[in-house]
């Protein structure tokens, strides 16, 4: 973390209770646990050729009960195959797993990150490389899984912001929603996600960076604040979802759905419907 990032979080460190590193420990073993579990359970139900699914579903269930999330969500999950959405921190795959049915896209190196790449791999998550020259073989990924009838969960900007604004959705991984998936095109729902509330109270932009993970933070120390927080709103909402044939292509269904994520962010962080 830069000195200026230092300065910032020190002026905005939240007071906490002892009973605050307790409820941190508690969390922290329980993740461990609760994943380590999830891991094996999966782990035999492939082994089985059962569906994993409902196994996935309820650990994100039960960990965001776990990290004191109350989920509020608007609109409904449609049976589009590709769910975009606007990406503020890795808790959102707690949040959005316990909401929507899908399997996340998500940054190559996060499946050696401590704790939350044991819980992206009990999700079955794509892992791919982000970088410009690996774009290519990122798609074949995502195509292949579409192929073999999985929905996906992705974030089009590529890295998680700071929380206030949602960044520009990069348009090369729409590509897959180009193609057809068994003779029909891939039907793409757009989504919001914002944390709106701590413990009842507003979380204004002084405490945005409790959850927003961006820039040069580390990883151990965020996560390490995150589990001391309160009770957390985390506000998700589903919109309509549209086709890249009706919108004309990739770069124009990019655009469209970060008009509309970037509306429902907005609209959560204005107030309107915050409990």
């Amino acid at each position: 973390m830069t000195s200026t990032a230092r300065a910032l979080t020190s002026q905005l460190t939240l007071p906490l209770a002892p009973s605050d590193t307790l409820c941190a420990v508690l969390r922290l073993v329980v993740f461990l646990l609760g994943t380590i579990t999830t891991v094996i359970v999966i782990s035999l139900l492939q082994l089985v050729r059962i569906e994993t699914a409902p196994a996935r579903r309820f650990y994100y269930r039960i960990l965001a009960a776990v990290l004191g999330f109350q989920l509020i969500v608007r609109g409904k999950p449609s049976d589009a195959q590709l769910l975009v959405c606007n990406h503020i921190s890795y808790l959102d795959i707690v949040a959005i797993g316990a909401v929507a049915k899908g399997e996340f896209i998500a940054r190559g190196d996060m499946a050696d990150w401590p704790f939350f790449g044991l819980m992206a791999k009990a999700g079955r998550t794509v892992f791919i490389d982000r970088k410009r020259s690996s774009t290519a073989g990122a798609r074949d990924q995502i195509q292949e899984r579409l192929n073999h009838g999985s929905r996906l969960i992705m974030f089009p900007e590529s890295t998680s912001g700071d929380g206030n604004h949602i960044l520009p959705f990069k348009s090369a991984l729409f590509t897959v929603a180009e193609k057809d998936v068994n003779g029909r095109p891939v039907v793409v729902q757009p989504m919001s996600i914002a944390y709106t509330r701590l413990n009842g109270l507003p979380i204004g932009v002084g405490w945005r960076s409790f959850y927003a993970w961006y820039g040069d933070m580390t990883l151990g120390p965020h996560l390490w604040q995150a589990l001391k927080l309160g009770r957390t709103t985390i506000e998700i909402e589903f919109h309509e979802p549209v086709t890249a044939a009706q919108l004309g292509g990739r770069k124009a269904l990019a655009a469209y759905c970060q008009k509309v994520s970037g509306r429902g962010f907005s609209r959560m962080l204005g107030g309107r419907g915050a409990p």
